[in-house]
């Protein structure tokens, strides 16, 4: 059943923690009219909903979808990855990708689907079934799956802990129920129960630290985005690389 605009508005201010009165003022509109867009007694403007999408930084998604809710044509293009006006974009990615080698670095979707990858990750997998690595690879059910990753990850507690909840972090700013259901899923796998250590918030950041045949490797991640995309698709982009936390992990790498 589709959703009335007005309900949808309401859901992503909630959604953000924001009163009415405090988004009429950051919109520059009263909050009476604003009332009255929520409730279904105005309908808004074109121009009205992308002031509001704005101020409560909804997705580029969901601000078509808002658009739609309200009768209008959406305002965002969503091309796949493989459109040629994104050759520029494939092209960047994978320099990106393989300027960071020889440490590992991922492009993945909005659902942490695997889209590139360098050769600084091929190593990682070893050992992974091969049901895991198999079109369309999601990289969360890889580091978490007990077939995956995890057996190889030495802080798996924290690691886990860290994912769960930049991905709880994810549920609450995009609503996306297919994340909800991956973070069910990740949160039924079998693990040992180790928590984050006492003195884990005294580091820098949260490490991946990975069991190897030349031992335990250490990293810290870094997250790269798109500024100011204008397409579904590029706004949901984004590169996952990981940097050496220590030089012995650094120079193992480099050898």
């Amino acid at each position: 059943m589709e959703r009335a605009v007005g309900e949808l508005l309401r859901d992503w201010r909630q959604r953000r923690r924001i009163s009415q009165l405090d988004l009429a003022l950051d919109a520059g509109v009263s909050a009476r009219h604003l009332s009255f867009l929520e409730t279904g007694r105005s309908q808004p403007s074109r121009e009205m909903l992308v002031l509001l999408a704005e101020q409560l930084d909804v997705p580029l998604r969901e601000r078509n979808t808002l658009l739609l809710a309200a009768g209008y044509a959406p305002l965002y293009r969503e091309r796949g990855l493989d459109d040629p006006d994104f050759a520029a974009i494939r092209s960047g990615v994978e320099r990106v990708l393989k300027a960071h080698e020889p440490f590992p670095a991922v492009a993945v979707d909005r659902h942490w689907n695997l889209v590139a990858m360098n050769a600084g990750v091929a190593p990682m997998l070893a050992g992974v079934d091969a049901s895991l690595l198999a079109p369309p690879v999601n990289v969360l059910r890889l580091s978490l799956h007990p077939e995956g990753l995890a057996p190889s990850i030495a802080n798996l507690g924290e690691w886990r802990e860290h994912l769960l909840a930049r991905l709880a972090r994810q549920i609450a700013e995009s609503g996306d129920p297919v994340l909800a259901s991956l973070r069910q899923e990740l949160q039924a796998y079998p693990h040992d129960g180790a928590e984050a250590p006492e003195d884990a918030g005294l580091s820098l950041a949260v490490p991946l630290q990975l069991k190897t045949q030349n031992g335990v490797l250490s990293f810290i991640g870094t997250t790269m985005v798109f500024g100011a995309p204008r397409d579904v698709s590029l706004a949901e982009l984004a590169i996952e690389a990981f940097l050496p936390a220590d030089e012995a992990t650094a120079a193992a790498l480099r050898a």
